[in-house]
Formats: C-alpha cells, structure tokens, sequence
C-alpha cells in the first residue's frame, strides 16, 4: 500500500510568473544542486530543456550508502543514486502543473508526484503530493515513510534556495 504526503512551498511576496522564470533557467537549478552539495557531494543537473510545450529537468544525486539509515542500508548494497525528473507544463496564466519521479536502478520502490504552482493573497505557493510505494514485505511502510519524511526536509530546502535565488533577482525589500 502507498504512502502519500502534501507539502505546501510558500513564497511570499514573489509571484508564480517570478517562479517560473527561475524553473526556466538552468542557473537556478545548478544553485540549487550547488547547495545540496553541502550534505551530499555527488549531485548534478544531467539536462534542462524549455520549449513552448515546458520545462523538463533531469538531475542525479548520489547518497553514499554509509549516509543512509539503518533500514535502508539493509536494502541498498551500495551508494544510492537518485535519478530525479521534473516537469512543467507551458506558463498560460498565473498557474501551472508539473510532475516529478525519483528512481533508483533497480530500487525497491518508486516515488512521485504532482506539483502545482499557483498564486495566493501574499505571493505564490507550490504544492507537492507526493507517494511512495516500497514493494518489500514488512519494511515496505516504514521506508515509505522514511522516504517521505526525507522528501520533507529535501523540499524545505529547496525552498530557502529557491527563496534566496528570487530574492537576490527581484528584491522585495
């Protein structure tokens, strides 16, 4: 049985065209690797591609085995490496919907989700739902979980970089 999770990312003050531009700029998603580095050294943008139909990313990052919890290590015989994809479709109006996948060769599992971005009273937000789906007997919930819990944290702060990259190009005070 999946577990899913909703995370609301806000922005306040910056609006979702802001947003979008800096989705739409591989500067942004190289500060953004640049500053996961900083708890994983192995992390890279590996593609970004805009066209009239979107924006499409591909980035790895690499988690070496001793840095994964006990259960996971149990299950992941050597580094985890992430292949993460996202996906936004064209910015028409002030909304827009993206998706986004994180796999890992031969993984037990999948995770992913859709993400929305839209505007609010005091700037924008961008919602995550994410699951994730583990298919081993008995340890299977509680690494769903750990994974959720971890995506959390990882989309938190990508939030801060993502907040410090739009305040340094359009400063709200």
């Amino acid at each position: 049985m999946a577990r899913r999770l909703d995370y609301s990312a806000r922005y306040p003050l910056h609006t979702t065209k802001e947003l979008y531009e800096a989705l739409s700029t591989r500067r942004y998603w190289e500060a953004r690797v640049a500053e996961m580095r900083k708890y994983t050294p192995d992390n890279e943008v590996v593609s970004h591609e805009v066209s009239d139909s979107g924006i499409e990313v591909v980035l790895h990052h690499t988690l070496p085995r001793e840095m994964l919890p006990e259960i996971a290590q149990t299950v992941m015989r050597k580094d985890m490496i992430i292949t993460r994809k996202e996906s936004w479709g064209p910015y028409v109006g002030e909304e827009t919907v993206g998706k986004y996948s994180a796999s890992i060769p031969a993984g037990p599992g999948s995770l992913g989700g859709i993400v929305k971005l839209f505007p609010t009273e005091t700037g924008c937000t961008m919602r995550y739902s994410s699951e994730a789906k583990v298919f081993i007997p008995m340890v299977g919930p509680r690494l769903e979980q750990l994974m959720l819990v971890n995506l959390v944290d990882l989309f938190r702060g990508e939030a801060e970089e993502t907040v410090k990259w739009l305040e340094e190009r359009n400063p709200t005070s």
